[in-house]
């Protein structure tokens, strides 16, 4: 934990309205540290920013506002770590606006791994989710920290695979650390800080704004060493977090699918645009120059080969596709009656081959 004065000094500028980090980096290289900076008193000030800049800096940060930081930081999960931290992660360095200060609460260490971030739709389909987990835990065996947003679909499968690999999993959120959004994601959030990293550069208590969310992606991108999309809607929060990356010089990959898929279509976009196509996490670790490691797969793992899916005809399995499908569609393709394909999907569905959709639709996801 900083020393009261220092903390203060960084809350100071980290708080200051009108102050961008570009201008506060200046700032404390011509003074040295925080505190010197912020002592320099309002005139000194007032010849590098506005008159209420000036005045902020120079009245210090709110007591209340520190007693509250020094409480949270009171939990040694908790920490405050500056621009000038040796601890702060290397690749903000390089963004345009790093942020002066992040609250992070969880293990400092996973912030300095390599990093790749996964994101997609919150309403994701099930193939996108068993997608996402899976790519995500391969990467994290390989030595890539999973870095997502922790919202509800493919961030939180991401999360998932991430912590059940060895690199872990990072997320960066769009509030103040002292709470949890959406709520659903309680129990993830709690794994990730017991297990890997939670982020933020915004201050303790700030609610659900949704004009923090495109800032709050800035960070998952400039974390990571590139940005892997796995389902977006054209217009998607996802391919805002693709476009940070790209203007941060970092890869985007994205993941195809159907044609038919309104979820595929801001991932064609981007394949169109010039993204790399990915089929495994292999096309990942090798566009990056990354050794393999454990990495030997990403898609989804295959059913068990004495399961029901090894033993069902090609001209079955032909007509059950990838794509979202109906019962009497399914029936009618396979030349089948419905009671008969009925109880096959009921043993694939069990077998986790089978996903039911919302509409009455089921899709393939092994």
């Amino acid at each position: 934990m900083p020393r009261d004065e220092e903390l203060a000094a960084w809350l100071s500028l980290s708080l200051a309205p009108g102050l961008d980090s570009g201008t506060a980096r200046r700032l404390l290289a011509l003074y040295g540290t925080a505190q010197q900076l912020v002592g320099a008193g309002r005139s000194a000030l007032a010849r590098h920013v506005s008159g209420p800049t000036a005045a902020a800096l120079a009245a210090g940060v709110n007591s209340d506002v520190l007693a509250t930081v020094k409480k949270w930081l009171a939990d040694a999960a908790n920490h405050v770590v500056s621009i000038l931290d040796e601890r702060y992660p290397r690749p903000l360095l390089q963004i345009a606006d790093p942020p002066l200060l992040l609250y992070v609460k969880g293990d400092l260490e996973v912030l300095g791994r390599p990093a790749l971030a996964i994101v997609g739709s919150r309403s994701a389909t099930a193939q996108g989710i068993t997608n996402a987990e899976s790519f995500a835990q391969t990467l994290s065996d390989a030595g890539l920290a999973i870095v997502s947003g922790l919202a509800l679909g493919i961030d939180a499968a991401a999360h998932r695979g991430g912590l059940a690999g060895r690199a872990r999993s990072i997320a960066v959120v769009g509030t103040g650390l002292d709470i949890v959004y959406p709520a659903r994601n309680r129990a993830l959030a709690h794994e990730l800080a017991e297990s890997g990293a939670l982020i933020s550069e915004f201050p303790l208590g700030t609610p659900v704004r949704q004009g923090n969310f495109p800032r709050r992606n800035r960070l998952i991108s400039g974390l990571s060493l590139g940005c892997l999309v796995v389902e977006a809607a054209v217009g998607s929060g996802s391919l805002i977090t693709a476009r940070s990356a790209l203007e941060q010089g970092r890869e985007v990959f994205a993941i195809p699918g159907s044609i038919h898929s309104p979820l595929a279509r801001g991932c064609h976009a981007l394949i169109k645009q010039g993204a790399k196509l990915v089929e495994s996490a292999q096309d990942v670790l090798e566009e990056l120059r990354l050794p393999a490691g454990a990495a030997t797969g990403g898609a989804p793992r295959p059913a068990p080969a004495d399961g029901i899916a090894s033993r069902l005809p090609a001209e079955f399995l032909a007509a059950l596709g990838f794509d979202p499908f109906d019962p009497d569609t399914l029936a009618e393709r396979a030349g089948m009656t419905a009671a008969q394909v009925a109880a096959l999907m009921t043993q694939l569905e069990i077998e986790g081959v089978l996903a039911a959709l919302p509409g009455g639709r089921f899709q393939r996801i092994r």
